[in-house]
């Protein structure tokens, strides 16, 4: 590495070289519109001169961006002016894109060398300071170089990593999925060589460069909107130079380090970016991940391959969040649940957060329980304090996280309370299962005004709080989710004696299929679970409307033996939640009761009414 590299500083009148910047300590905080004043600086490296930007003011912690491929520096643009109101930022044009020069033989850009790039710039710009480092799509790729060896790793405090995985890490996922004998692995280890398609193409010596040529970067901008979502793109004047030359980071790189992989490990803390919509880097490769990083973190959320042109703002926002948090030396709530813990990453639910009300007993507390064994972190809210922190402890002796919030689900400003905890402390929820329920019976004559409205309050309206705030959060934070709404088989069965129970529970099914069609766009799920005689308790609390105390008391007896003999397990509901949670069935029905009301409500309607004539309560 040429770490003597001179530098020479143009652009507009106000650029100043490295030197006088990094003495420029005066500078006020607030002076964002002249820290956000980008500054040319041009580097030598073994030969080759390199473009950098600079934005911010020089005395501040410094960030670097390193962009990908067919990108050059400006792809950082709209993250760049945001972290430089609190930052140092420098993005530099990779060799062969942009500004900088354009080597011509594939050896010139071979990894060590674009490693030595990256010191070449931070000798000159930043000398014998730290910094932190973010790549994205092939700038990724090439930063894990420098993360994992050379010189570069004692001076890098911590690493963001968008959409470009390490290619030795990616060889021996390949290499181990492939050898596995599974099918399930042999699957995704093809799939994924099929999302990678693309690098295949970039082998051939003239096919990329002639299609560069020929085309332009005409095409490139109406593939981003059409392909990507990616709209306003600013018009870059080099695309096709940098299309055509940049194709000489695959040919120098990809195949030598699938083929003979070197193990490495990352010393400092990683933040892994992972769009679930990747159309080339699927988020398997990820999987692994923790094998080769101690301290690693991630994120992941419903985006495409090119987010920091699509979202400049939620990538500069997780990049802040990263960053201080590891200059404070402290995680930040959201970023302690983002980071990966080795012993559960394995499980299916690792690393999602999963609200569930009436989470105290019955259902709720089975449903916790099964959700924290798959992996899951668990906010456990019941209106009973005692019976949530029961549950609390009972999911912490699984190995979850999992926290205890005394909720009445009926309040609207309690839940947007509890929604807003789980968004500031964990960074949303991806799961939610809506199971806080009260029972009643008696006839629409018997029950009286106060009755019904206490039975909708918690039945139906903590339903709709829940759906309505967790949903929108899952919307503006772009994760995919599910959304578990328990029902009951009587959604499915009218009866004379189960009238207010009967009526909360079908709305709730009818709800969950008017969100269901409403989020589908969303990539969130939307579940109606329907139990039928569940022992879960709930038998001792049920209201019969229109009876004396003693009569109410001989009821509720009477139905407690009757579920028990019934010996339908609260676990066997928590089964079918999980399920629900994997494979987002519209319905699931648990139970012979719940499918044989299903079946006569669709099939003998005129049968289901006769029943409904008969009443059913002990």
């Amino acid at each position: 590495m040429n770490s003597q590299a001179p530098i020479k500083s143009g652009g507009n009148a106000s650029s100043q070289s490295a030197g006088k910047s990094a003495a420029k300590t005066t500078r006020s905080r607030n002076s964002t519109v002249a820290d956000n004043n980008p500054q040319s600086h041009w580097i030598n490296s073994n030969g080759v001169r390199l473009h950098a930007v600079t934005r911010g003011d020089s005395s501040r912690t410094p960030i670097v961006l390193v962009h990908g491929y067919p990108d050059n520096h400006s792809v950082w643009n709209g993250v760049a002016e945001i972290l430089a109101q609190s930052w140092y930022v420098i993005a530099y044009d990779v060799r062969g894109a942009g500004q900088s020069d354009r080597p011509t033989r594939i050896a010139d850009y071979r990894m060590n060398i674009l490693s030595q790039d990256l010191g070449a710039v931070v000798d000159a710009l930043i000398p014998a300071r730290n910094f932190h480092l973010v790549g994205h799509d092939w700038g990724s790729i090439q930063s894990w170089e420098s993360v994992t060896s050379g010189p570069l790793p004692e001076r890098i405090l911590s690493y963001t990593s968008i959409s470009g995985p390490c290619l030795d890490h990616m060889g021996f996922w390949m290499r181990n999925h492939f050898s596995s004998g599974t099918v399930a692995d042999t699957r995704k280890a093809i799939r994924q060589l099929l999302s990678s398609w693309y690098v295949m193409m970039f082998q051939l010596p003239l096919l990329a460069p002639t299609l560069w040529r020929a085309r332009g970067g005409r095409w490139w901008s109406q593939y981003l909107e059409q392909r990507e979502g990616v709209t306003e793109v600013e018009p870059n004047p080099t695309q096709s130079e940098d299309g055509r030359f940049g194709v000489q980071l695959y040919r120098a790189n990809f195949i030598p380090k699938l083929m003979r992989p070197e193990p490495r490990h990352a010393r400092c803390p990683v933040q892994v970016i992972v769009p679930t919509g990747d159309n080339y880097v699927g988020t398997q490769l990820f999987s692994e991940l923790h094998q080769w990083v101690e301290r690693l973190y991630r994120r992941d959320f419903n985006a495409t391959h090119w987010v920091v042109l699509s979202q400049p703002d939620r990538i500069a926002a997780w990049i802040e969040d990263f960053v201080r948090s590891v200059d404070a030396g402290e995680d930040t709530p959201a970023l302690a649940q983002a980071r990966v813990r080795p012993e559960r990453v394995q499980l299916p639910l690792a690393g999602r957060v999963a609200v569930i009300t009436g989470a105290g007993s019955g259902i709720g507390r089975s449903t916790a329980l099964k959700l924290a064994r798959e992996g899951a972190d668990i906010v456990c809210a019941d209106i009973d304090a005692d019976s949530a922190a029961r549950t609390q402890q009972l999911c912490e002796l699984l190995g979850a996280r999992a926290w205890a919030k005394t909720v009445d689900v009926g309040a609207a400003n309690e839940m947007e309370a509890l929604a807003q905890w789980v968004e500031q402390e964990l960074g949303g929820a991806t799961i939610l299962v809506n199971n806080a329920g009260i029972g009643m019976a008696g006839g629409v004559l018997d029950t009286s005004p106060a009755q019904w409205e206490k039975l909708l309050k918690v039945n139906l309206w903590g339903v709709i709080h829940g759906s309505r705030l967790f949903a929108r959060q899952m919307i503006e934070r772009q994760q995919n989710g599910q959304i578990i709404n328990v029902a009951s088989a009587a959604a499915f069965a009218p009866n004379r004696k189960l009238a207010a129970y009967s009526t909360s529970k079908a709305a709730v099914h009818m709800l969950s299929e008017c969100l269901r069609g409403e989020l589908a766009d969303s990539n969130i799920g939307v579940t109606a679970v329907c139990p039928g005689f569940v022992a879960t308790g709930i038998a001792n609390a049920t209201v019969y409307a229109g009876l004396s105390e003693t009569e109410q008391a001989e009821k509720r007896a009477r139905a407690d033996a009757m579920y028990k003999r019934r010996n339908f397990s609260p676990d066997t509901v928590a089964d079918a939640i999980f399920d629900a949670v994997q494979r987002n069935p519209a319905i699931a029905l648990v139970g012979a009761e719940a499918w044989g009301t299903r079946l006569l409500s669709r099939f003998a309607p005129a049968l289901s009414r006769r029943i409904a004539r008969v009443d059913i309560t002990p």
